[in-house]
């Protein structure tokens, strides 16, 4: 069993494991939810997730015309996990929040026509320039 957490441990998620479902994504959005260049996101059956402590729920429009909700600490402010509303059943794990440096690395990026010039993204990853619909 895996664990990610925000920085002072009051919001939690107990994890499965790794999972195949790792995406980097560039858009503007996520580049202001994690403060960095990208936000990386490892995506899970929401079902198959225990989450504990108390999260705020912050909801946003996307270019598409869906909806994304992102939930973080209140207490810390850390964003821990979040939720595509065309994808309602699945729940994405900030992967800086599992704070493991042998978890699996993307395998998507997404929205690279926003991304920093100067970001990377090694391996054999699938390349999008917006969502990958």
């Amino acid at each position: 069993m895996m664990k990610a957490q925000c920085q002072c441990g009051q919001l939690a998620i107990a994890l499965p494991g790794p999972t195949p479902v790792v995406v980097a994504c560039h858009c503007t959005a996520c580049q202001r939810r994690s403060g960095s260049p990208f936000g990386v996101m490892a995506y899970y059956p929401a079902d198959r997730l225990e989450i504990s402590g108390e999260a705020t729920r912050f909801e946003r429009p996307t270019d598409e015309g869906n909806t994304f909700e992102t939930f973080f600490c209140p207490t810390c402010g850390s964003t821990v996990y979040a939720r595509a509303g065309k994808h309602p059943a699945m729940i994405g794990v900030a992967v800086g929040a599992i704070a493991d440096p042998d978890f699996p690395p993307p395998v998507r990026s997404v929205w690279e026509q926003t991304m920093h010039e100067w970001v990377a993204v090694p391996g054999d990853v699938q390349h999008f320039p917006k969502g990958r619909g």
